[in-house]
């Protein structure tokens, strides 16, 4: 570990209680770094309870749009982590408005307020690859982002003005799964082990469209990762996934059912996923700076059939 991983920091996560950032505050503070989180709570969640102790943690009930509660909180912080978002193409869709002033105007406002040296790192999606041609199609950093959704837009437009300023680094997070305080059960992993659970079978459109994976806590593990190595990594993006993970739906339903025998798998040849996204994403570049994802995909999933032993209400999605 060099030095500078080994310095406190001072950090301001907006969005710190959603569902990466009620796990990655609780790791920056044992970490030993100084967190101002600030959320609008805006699913009744109470992720950060367990994390109160900490006299390094600050709880900012407020709105990440807001210019004057954004401006007292970003003084003299060293890192921001903007995870504030309107998640996912459907609840993007459901309000526009929402998802263009939280997704791309309050990244607008930070980059506007914060001090040129302050740093950024910031989650994208590489659902930002969009739509490909017919068949399976492999991604790096290099391939063309045209993305589908307006979430997809507002996440993509906000990656290119961030790398223009500069000062940050963009994670292009693969699908992620896995628990969290504060649970989602609309992320196809996290869904897919549900109703394998509780209704015992999913019907799948367009079996064969591959995507990537990630569990959350290599997310977090990948923040952490980028504030040690900031100033080798600053100004580019990388991809941010399992590369054993390249799997169809067909092929994740596959994976679930080793663990769950009785969970049945149709395939309809009517209908399709409005989700086009069928590729393999290459995750070679972050992990030539040493990052490595230390979950599996099958160690999620038994992780997430224990957890909806907890979870027995589906009230833990976006929409």
């Amino acid at each position: 570990m060099n030095k500078e991983s080994m310095s406190p920091r001072k950090i301001l996560v907006t969005g710190a209680a959603g569902y990466i950032g009620s796990i990655l505050t609780p790791e920056l503070l044992r970490a030993g770094h100084e967190v101002a989180a600030i959320d609008n709570f805006m699913y009744g969640q109470t992720s950060l309870l367990d994390v109160c102790n900490f006299k390094t943690l600050t709880v900012i009930r407020g709105d990440a749009r807001d210019d004057k509660l954004i401006a007292e909180h970003l003084k003299g912080k060293d890192f921001i982590f903007p995870l504030a978002c309107i998640v996912g193409a459907p609840a993007c869709d459901k309000d526009p408005v929402a998802a263009r002033t939280v997704n791309l105007e309050a990244l607008r406002m930070i980059l506007r307020l914060r001090d040129k040296s302050q740093k950024v790192i910031f989650p994208n999606t590489n659902s930002g690859y969009g739509r490909m041609a017919e068949g399976v199609a492999f991604c790096d950093e290099t391939s063309a982002l045209d993305p589908v959704s307006l979430y997809g837009k507002l996440k993509v437009q906000a990656e290119r003005e961030l790398l223009e300023e500069g000062n940050a680094i963009i994670l292009r997070l693969a699908t992620v799964f896995g628990i969290s305080p504060r649970m989602r059960l609309d992320l196809l992993v996290n869904d897919f082990v549900y109703r394998a659970i509780n209704d015992g079978v999913v019907v799948l459109f367009e079996p064969h469209f591959k995507r990537n994976y990630i569990h959350i806590r290599d997310v977090a593990a990948a923040f952490m990762h980028c504030m040690e190595h900031f100033d080798a990594m600053k100004n580019q993006a990388y991809n941010v996934g399992l590369s054993d993970a390249n799997l169809s739906k067909l092929e994740l339903c596959e994976e679930i059912k080793k663990q769950i025998p009785q969970f049945v798998f149709l395939e309809s040849k009517i209908g399709e996923d409005k989700d086009k996204r069928n590729y393999i994403v290459s995750n070679e570049k972050i992990e030539k700076t040493g990052f490595k994802p230390q979950v599996s995909l099958q160690e999620g999933i038994a992780e997430l059939i224990k957890g909806y032993q907890v979870i027995k209400r589906n009230d833990f999605a976006n929409i």
